[in-house]
């Protein structure tokens, strides 16, 4: 038994009374659909609607309104439409390979934070070629604009349909929805698929602003041990202007990868024999010590105390504090000689609960700021690692801070200062911040969280930060703030993170002698302002496509002759650079000074001296900037003066 939408509908009559976004009320005399009510609002929203919202819920425009209810008409133009967008994407792309390559089983097709993909099987290889076909055909049901309706099958006659054409992992999936549950299907034209929905009312709502990307290998529901299916991604966009967009993010996200910026510069490798590890190169640590050297300089003046804890803990601790339950197996462990089994810690926070333990603390050393560049290891699946942007060992930039309750807003917008202030100096000045809010599995009562949120929510809000809702992100020890920030390119990392701890102090038994005289419990506000190094220099990297600022260049200047008559008067040059303490490396090769201009800009060393007979006589140097096309000559102590200023720490 088939049960189509557009059927009559077993509504209750009567009046039916739907509030709009602007507070307006809007009555019909029985149940109406979202196409309805778009059309008795105005022609321009019915053209640009493709979904309804109702009481919070999306539901496709045809959809029945049925009883009083909040609506809101869903345009192209918003995020939810985008959503719905890609999802149509993946469908359209699914009846196009249908159609060119008839006898190809779909599988899933879901949409993704920039398009969709769809998973095939099929005996032969797709092609590049076949993605330009394939594309093509989908521009073709898109001008055809096929009507999308949603149909509610019973599960066996689903089964049975979908057996019957063939579809085998469609019915095995069907199979195994519990009976009580409604099977949906979408159908357009000839194509007819298993979904939740919602879609948009009709291909053509899709518009043209997609592209096929690749094929890429995939097991059926993502296990090894499963058939191989073949996966062509996608990308979709509400308009040709923001798919141009995204298009040339791709490529200059190309130009910038860290992984070949990192080896072309000589700053770090990675290799199979240590798989999610680093190889820092000379160069690449310098860059490292300097971001370190600036971060601690920051904490320092700011009343933070550095410590340093322990690689290996004994399990009973990471039981003590919740994570061996909640991170068991993203550890590193090993057993001991008496049968102890130690874990290489995931993160620092016990750790420094151990170091306020040792001796009665009392309110008067609260806040109490402890700072540690804390190695830490995660076993991160192999196919989760990305360069060092996503790694198995790792140092976080982290620290915590004990205080009282009433200490939470000052230090949390202390805090927000510092991490806006640092962020500035690496050049983003474009942070958002989201609000993460109680996780479902989570330590605590619920009255503790809800201290905690009301606390976080009063800091930021003290702050002045704008923030969005991130719902259910926190950490399983309290809610927390994540800073994100947006690079040269405009793509988003999330890097900082604020979180309160009312939980870990209470069950790592922490606590210290309050103004009454009584035993209390300090409140743990964990902090991070790169988050890991590895990553935030990769995110460095690309941001400036390793052409660093001067501060930050591995090599500073780059000390370069014309003839070898320069050459003594280069090392006086690169004396003078060092003794003004810029990192100056010099080169006296027997090559011509195009040709080392070229190469040191290759190498993006931010700044050459260029220095032969005459700047030996006359005491000057040549200086050329990378990206310049013209050189300035100064006089030596006027240009290591300049330099000195230019390559001055931000902030110190």
């Amino acid at each position: 038994m088939i049960v189509m939408q557009s059927a009559a509908h077993p509504h209750p009559s009567g009046p039916i009374a739907v509030t709009l976004p602007d507070g307006t009320v809007r009555t019909y005399p029985g149940p109406v659909t979202g196409t309805e009510i778009a059309a008795s609002i105005g022609p321009g929203l019915l053209k640009a609607a493709v979904a309804l919202k109702i009481d919070g819920e999306i539901k496709d425009l045809g959809a029945h309104v049925a009883h009083d209810a909040k609506i809101a008409i869903v345009t192209r133009d918003s995020a939810e439409a985008l959503e719905i967008i890609r999802h149509d994407a993946a469908h359209i792309m699914a009846e196009a390979v249908q159609e060119l390559y008839p006898g190809t089983q779909v599988t899933f097709g879901p949409s993704t934070e920039t398009g969709f993909y769809y998973d095939f099987a099929r005996e032969q290889p797709f092609t590049p070629e076949d993605l330009e076909k394939i594309e093509a055909r989908m521009r073709e049901i898109v001008k055809r604009d096929e009507v999308i309706t949603r149909e509610v099958w019973e599960r066996d006659n689903a089964v049975e349909f979908f057996t019957g054409l063939g579809e085998k992992y469609k019915a095995e999936h069907i199979g195994n929805i519990p009976k009580d549950e409604d099977i949906s299907l979408y159908r357009q034209g000839n194509f007819i698929d298993l979904c939740t929905g919602p879609h948009l009312p009709s291909t053509g709502k899709l518009g043209q602003a997609f592209k096929l990307m690749k094929v890429a290998g995939a097991y059926w529901r993502g296990d090894a041990r499963n058939a191989q299916l073949q996966r062509i991604y996608g990308t979709a966009w509400a308009t040709d202007k923001d798919l141009e967009r995204h298009l040339f993010q791709l490529e200059e996200a190309e130009k910038r990868d860290h992984r070949r910026l990192g080896r072309e510069l000589g700053l770090f490798h990675q290799q199979e024999e240590a798989v999610g590890n680093v190889f820092w190169h000379p160069k690449g640590w310098t860059l490292y010590r300097t971001i370190e050297n600036y971060v601690r300089g920051r904490l320092d003046r700011v009343g933070y105390q550095e410590v340093r804890t322990p690689q290996l803990v004994d399990r009973s601790l990471w039981e003590a504090s919740g994570h061996w339950e909640k991170f068991r197996e993203a550890m590193f462990t090993v057993e001991d000689e008496d049968k102890k089994v130690l874990a290489l810690k995931p993160m620092n926070c016990p750790c420094h609960v151990q170091i306020f333990r040792q001796g009665l603390r009392s309110y008067r050393d609260l806040p109490l700021r402890m700072a540690e560049f804390g190695s830490c290891h995660r076993n991160e699946p192999s196919g989760a690692l990305h360069g060092i942007m996503r790694v198995r060992a790792f140092v976080q930039d982290d620290a915590h801070i004990f205080c009282t309750e009433d200490q939470i807003i000052s230090e949390s917008i202390a805090f927000c200062d510092l991490l806006r202030s640092i962020y500035k100096d690496f050049g983003f000045e474009d942070v958002t911040v989201k609000f993460s809010d109680r996780p479902a599995v989570r330590a605590g009562t619920d009255e503790t969280w809800d201290r905690a949120e009301a606390a976080l929510k009063g800091a930021v809000e003290a702050a002045g930060l704008p923030y969005t809702l991130n719902p259910g992100e926190g950490a399983f020890y309290g809610p927390k703030l994540e800073f994100v920030l947006r690079d040269a390119i405009g793509r988003d990392w999330q890097c900082g993170t604020l979180q309160v701890d009312f939980v870990l102090p209470e069950r790592l038994d922490a606590e210290y002698v309050g103004e009454d005289g009584a035993r209390h419990r300090p409140v743990m506000l964990h902090r991070a302002v790169l988050g890991s190094m590895e990553r935030f220099i990769a995110i460095l990297i690309e941001q400036y496509a390793g052409k660093f600022p001067l501060w930050l260049a591995p090599v500073q200047v780059m000390v370069t002759t014309i003839t070898s008559e320069g050459d003594d008067y280069a090392r006086q040059v690169k004396a003078a650079c060092e003794a003004a303490g810029l990192r100056t490396e010099i080169d006296l090769a027997n090559q011509k000074i195009n040709y080392k201009v070229r190469e040191h800009s290759l190498a993006k060393i931010p700044v050459m001296l260029v220095v032969g007979k005459r700047e030996a006589e006359e005491g000057t140097v040549a200086m050329r900037r990378l990206g310049g096309k013209e050189q300035e000559s100064l006089a030596l102590d006027a240009a290591v003066a300049r330099l000195r200023e230019e390559a001055a720490i931000p902030s110190s």
